[in-house]
């Protein structure tokens, strides 16, 4: 199982990052071991100080696909759900400065908590939104319209360059409002009216 992770793949989020918008979707990889299951708290790591939460829609992949043709990438995964793409900020940054790859800042042990899922049947993937609340309070509203690349693009365009197997997870992009997190931070993702995701910082 592998953790594929869409960047700017929303155009308010790559402009709260200074970033230009990308021509073809942007693409990094996370570790089997980024990731944390459903009901899992959270444990800050003690090499960073700037810890930010992105909260994305996640597709579960059901089969294997190589060259996916987009018109037929939608038989290639079943379930929707919510994860957080979690950011040590001072890492990815110190490396960008330096050229260098950033997997330090994106790919640690825990970096990808999971919350639970939903069949794709019971959703409307054009009409889609998902919500963040830190401490209760909302800091991020995605809508599936606002993405520079659909679900189905994506696929076909990752299956190019890698095979997707049963199991795989694509986290699609996060929209703007991304910010830190501290101990004692409470983050709460839905999906709709659906809660999925609960996750208490420590």
């Amino acid at each position: 199982m592998k953790i594929i992770c869409i960047g700017r793949n929303y155009a308010d989020h790559a402009k709260e990052m200074n970033a230009p918008l990308p021509e073809a979707p942007v693409f990094f990889l996370k570790p089997d071991t980024a990731l944390l299951p459903a009901g899992t708290p959270f444990y800050i790591p003690d090499f960073t100080n700037d810890l930010h939460y992105e909260c994305e829609l996640v597709v579960k992949i059901k089969k294997v696909g190589k060259n996916i043709p987009e018109k037929f990438a939608a038989e290639y995964y079943d379930q929707i759900g919510l994860g957080i793409d979690f950011t040590a900020r001072d890492l990815q940054g110190k490396a960008k400065e330096k050229g260098l790859p950033w997997e330090i800042g994106k790919s640690f042990d825990n970096s990808a908590p999971l919350g639970g899922f939903l069949p794709k049947e019971s959703l409307d993937l054009s009409n889609l939104t998902f919500t963040l609340k830190k401490n209760g309070a909302i800091v991020q509203v995605g809508h599936t319209g606002d993405m520079i690349f659909t679900i189905d693009r994506l696929i076909s365009y990752v299956s190019r360059f890698i095979t997707l197997k049963t199991g795989d997870l694509l986290f699609t992009g996060t929209p703007a409002g991304v910010g830190p997190v501290a101990i004692g931070d409470h983050l709460e993702g839905s999906i709709g009216e659906e809660k999925l995701l609960d996750l208490q910082i420590k």
